[in-house]
């Protein structure tokens, strides 16, 4: 396995822990490949007009591509073989008020969703993925419609009394995270040692590890923490919490991400998200995948990319 910190191919380096990738390919792999052999083709290439014009072409094809990356619980193929997630529920929603009726899953690696978008594979970005001004550069995203704190796995009753990054360097607690997180990052800036880390594939393998003792803390988003810990009768999941990012409290916020000329598209999202973040239909729509009222956010891309 590749050291965690490295750049996937094609995705600009993350500075800082201001929201790297944050989790791994997990269930569906196998037919994520088998929709992608089918519905891979590329997309019609931009046009020139100004505010783009991606949003009459779906309009007129009746359907848009979504990238996905695989992830329980943001976008991917359930055991039924269809298409789900936080992100393709939200898009199958605001695509149709937009008057497109069908969304298409396009599958890829996480690391590759910002070179697909560029190179055309798909329309949008529909994986929860983290604004960061690094992405900012690359991409336009949506405000998001969630936002994420951490949280940790340990054994019943949190037998080290661990609430934070700085108790688990405090008390030299054996660490683990998923490949790629942001997680990592956090860690590493709280002062422990990344190499020190085990990296692991998902929140699953997070959840086995410290069952079987061989950490005594994993940590992950606070929505994927929350689900995994509800199959253990050995674990549980503790308060999330802000982690520290260049030494102030920090919150990420996941959206969808569009194509820098696709402003129009980007500007129509947000229309209907505004509308049904108001009405109060987003949280009824992700309640499903383990969102809760704490994960509903007001906050903007604009704030998020740091403008």
């Amino acid at each position: 396995m590749a050291p965690p910190h490295r750049t996937p191919p094609g995705e600009i380096p993350i500075r800082s822990a201001s929201g790297t990738t944050r989790r791994s390919l997990l269930a569906g792999v196998a037919a994520l490949g088998a929709l992608g052999a089918a519905g891979c083709s590329r997309v019609a290439t931009a046009s020139g007009v100004k505010g783009g014009d991606l949003l009459d072409r779906l309009r007129a094809q009746g359907v848009v591509r979504l990238g996905i990356a695989g992830e329980i619980p943001f976008g991917y193929i359930d055991k039924d073989g269809e298409l789900t997630g936080e992100a393709p529920e939200l898009a199958k929603v605001v695509f149709k008020r937009l008057g497109v009726d069908k969304v298409q899953p396009v599958p890829t690696e996480f690391g590759s969703l910002i070179p697909g978008l560029a190179s055309q594979q798909f329309d949008v970005v529909a994986a929860g993925m983290y604004i960061t001004p690094e992405r900012c550069e690359q991409v336009i995203f949506a405000d998001p419609d969630y936002q994420m704190l951490d949280s940790f796995i340990v054994r019943k009753g949190n037998p080290l009394g661990l609430r934070d990054y700085k108790d688990v360097v405090a008390k030299k607690a054996k660490f683990a995270t998923g490949t790629g997180y942001a997680e990592i990052q956090y860690a590493v800036e709280a002062g422990y040692k990344e190499d020190d880390i085990l990296i692991v594939p998902d929140q699953v393998a997070g959840l086995n590890a410290v069952e079987a003792g061989r950490v005594d803390v994993f940590a992950g988003t606070a929505v994927t923490v929350r689900e995994v810990v509800k199959k253990s009768g050995k674990t549980e999941a503790l308060k999330p919490f802000k982690p520290t990012v260049d030494g102030k409290p920090h919150v990420d916020g996941g959206a969808f991400a569009f194509r820098p000329t696709e402003t129009k598209l980007r500007d129509a999202f947000n229309t209907e998200l505004r509308k049904l973040k108001q009405s109060g239909e987003l949280l009824r729509i992700l309640r499903p995948f383990g969102f809760t009222e704490a994960e509903m956010t007001k906050l903007t891309a604009k704030e998020l990319c740091g403008g």
